[in-house]
């Protein structure tokens, strides 16, 4: 009796491959949070090999951004915040945070996982592990930043979105971003400096 051996690759049945991938990641990400989730655990939730895992998404925190529905991936969020001048990381960083949800599009699926975050407990372990490992202190250990210090602009940055964006206060919710971060870039930029 012969054993015939399956290549890996896309199975056979199911044309939405990657979609059923995303299925499986929320899942394992909501059962486990983003730290313990593997792309291994993913792969066999999915039912399928784990190179084809990697051939839908290049990362665990490109695969979690695509499950969550984020809209900018953590190499990107980090990239933009690693490039340029140390003494302007603050401006960027608020100019990235205030573009991000200026648009409608790109700021829904972020308010929601907030909302999330703030009403029920795997959601906010999912959001703090994703916010401080993929990104905050991958940005912090590159500069030499203390995790408090990032945390704490991040924080700022935080409560500027909720008011502007959840709560809505008003001057806060229709004032210009150039002028927000004119306001805030040095604050943020105090933080980071050692």
């Amino acid at each position: 009796m012969s054993t015939i051996k399956r290549r890996p690759g896309r199975r056979p049945g199911s044309a939405d491959t990657r979609g059923e991938i995303l299925a499986a990641a929320r899942k394992v990400f909501a059962e486990k949070g983003f730290d313990k989730a593997t792309v291994r655990g993913i792969a066999r939730e999915a039912k399928v090999d784990p190179a084809l895992v990697h051939h839908y998404f290049d990362t665990k925190e490109g695969m979690f951004a695509a499950a969550m529905r984020l809209p900018i991936t953590p190499d990107l969020v980090v990239s933009v915040l690693l490039d340029g001048p140390r003494e302007e990381l603050g401006r960027r960083l608020v100019t990235m945070m205030l573009t991000v949800t200026g648009d409608p599009e790109t700021r829904e699926p972020m308010i929601a996982l907030v909302r999330s975050a703030m009403t029920h407990e795997q959601s906010r372990v999912l959001f703090r592990e994703f916010i401080t490992n993929a990104l905050l202190y991958r940005v912090a250990d590159h500069l030499g930043i203390p995790h408090l210090r990032i945390e704490a602009a991040f924080s700022q940055m935080f409560g500027v979105i909720v008011a502007r964006h959840v709560l809505r206060l008003e001057p806060m919710a229709s004032a210009e971003p150039e002028e927000l971060a004119e306001l805030l870039a040095p604050t943020i930029q105090r933080y980071l400096t050692l």
